[in-house]
């Protein structure tokens, strides 16, 4: 490495360190603000929030900070143009709302009252997401001290949604309107994590999800069993039948044109899944599940990570209560979600398990088949140069080699690389042991700080990076 680049890791980190008191007090400040979106109680708490943020954002030097509103809970929007007119424009995504808690949960201490323990901060959204968002106010600031600037590399943009925990119901519908605005060469997401505190990883995508509910119907009521047993058809049975066949005995989807595009995984990317330090048996444990499965010919983490799935989310039909009742249900019904990559369009795959599932059933059952909105999967590839930037700021902070992940989970972030056509990165330092949406939420206050480091790198490495991007 050389000594440019250690003054300049140096000058980061020292600006951190001198900063650090005084951050923390401010995103203490900000987790005090019960920003619940689920609940409707919370709502003006939400509404604190956002303008809270946005007094913040103005604080750090942003010179456009503005809250927008939508038909639910309002989202942040901030903007600091780069004084290189060529220089790349960069959105960071995050969220300010956050998950219900209450001390009768299992909290040691009041969810909203933060409060430091150890090298650790504890409080509901400490790690999700508001810390996450917030290192990027002392990451930017960093940036300036270290080069000088008076104004950021890259063109910056902020948008901090204020209903990602309530499903984000008019997120795209936001990012659609303001589609010329929110208009950026890459996305930052920090709404994720990284694999361990000893493992700085970087994630480069998110798997989709489409969901829907099919209704059976047999007879126009529940009948005798003895009297039209194996005389007529039962909804239930046609119930299982359908689960049955969903999967075929290597694990595969069965439904035809399921994989109809489907990325496949590359040598480099399962080979780069390997290097993980993967307790398969430790992992099993956080599941409480007592054995794997799936898809024949891939591992645990590739399954997870970068296969497509089909689950069955409920099931049901006919009597459940205690004892016995003798019928043939007139109803069943089956919920089934499934997890799509990259290369799978939802409105594919729902027009295809369409068609899959009245070829099932048998005559004298009729169905019902309705669809949740969906979610795209987003996938960076790992050459990507917006991508090498993320790596090469990681890098410099936690003085470590990078690792790759995926999310098996599903999130707006398709949204934002849907409609503006941006790729999407991802860049989080929060950990499995933080505790996400559980009691006793919290942050790694060395990783926290470590993230505002990867920040105030960031925006340097792709202003002289992306010039060269095709």
């Amino acid at each position: 490495m050389s000594q440019h680049v250690d003054n300049a890791v140096d000058a980061v980190r020292t600006y951190i360190a001198d900063h650090r008191t005084a951050f923390l007090d401010d995103l203490s400040a900000w987790l005090r603000i019960p920003s619940v979106s689920a609940q409707p109680d919370h709502a003006p708490d939400v509404r604190r929030s956002a303008d809270w943020l946005v007094a913040a954002l103005k604080d750090t030097g942003f010179p456009a900070a503005e809250v927008w509103d939508t038909p639910g809970a309002p989202a942040v929007y901030a903007e600091w143009p780069s004084d290189d007119p060529g220089a790349p424009t960069v959105l960071v995504y995050g969220h300010h709302d956050v998950q219900p808690a209450a001390r009768e949960d299992g909290w040691n201490s009041d969810p909203f009252e933060p409060v430091v323990r150890g090298d650790r901060l504890y409080a509901r959204g400490a790690a999700d997401d508001k810390g996450q968002v917030f290192f990027h106010t002392l990451g930017v600031r960093a940036h300036l001290a270290a080069t000088g600037r008076t104004s950021p590399a890259v063109h910056l943009k902020l948008l901090i949604e204020g209903e990602e925990e309530s499903g984000s119901p008019h997120f795209r519908e936001l990012v659609e309107r303001h589609a010329d605005r929110l208009a950026a060469d890459a996305v930052i997401v920090s709404d994720t994590g990284m694999w361990s505190e000893d493992t700085p990883t970087v994630c480069t995508g998110m798997r989709g999800l489409a969901e829907c509910e099919i209704r059976l119907y047999g007879p126009d009521q529940d009948i005798h069993s003895g009297s039209f047993g194996g005389a007529v058809p039962n909804p239930a049975t046609a119930a299982a039948r359908l689960v049955a066949a969903l999967h075929d005995e290597q694990g595969r989807v069965a439904i035809p044109g399921f994989y109809d595009g489907v990325v496949e995984l590359t040598d480099e990317e399962r080979e780069l899944f390997a290097r993980l330090p993967f307790d398969e048996e430790r992992w099993l444990r956080t599941a409480k599940s007592h054995g794997t499965g799936g898809e024949a010919g891939y591992s645990t983490l590739e399954r997870v990570w970068a296969r497509p799935t089909a689950e069955v989310n409920g099931i049901g039909g006919g009597y459940q209560g205690p004892g016995s009742k003798t019928i043939i249900p007139s109803s069943a019904m089956v919920k089934l979600s499934f997890r799509l990559v990259a290369g799978q369009d939802p409105a594919h795959v729902r027009d295809a398990v369409a068609a899959w599932v009245p070829g099932r059933l048998p005559e004298g059952v009729r169905h019902e088949i309705s669809f949740s909105p969906a979610t795209r999967p987003c996938l960076t590839p790992l050459d990507h140069p917006a991508l090498q930037s993320v790596v090469r700021a990681m890098g410099r902070a936690f003085d470590k080699p990078v690792l790759f992940t995926r999310e098996g989970g599903s999130g707006p972030a398709a949204d934002l690389q849907d409609v503006l056509g941006a790729p999407v990165l991802f860049l989080g330092i929060s950990v499995p042991s933080d505790g996400w949406h559980a009691p006793d939420e919290k942050v790694e206050l060395d990783l926290l700080l470590k993230g505002a480091e990867t920040s105030a790198h960031l925006w340097g490495d792709l202003a002289e990076h992306w010039r060269h991007a095709p």
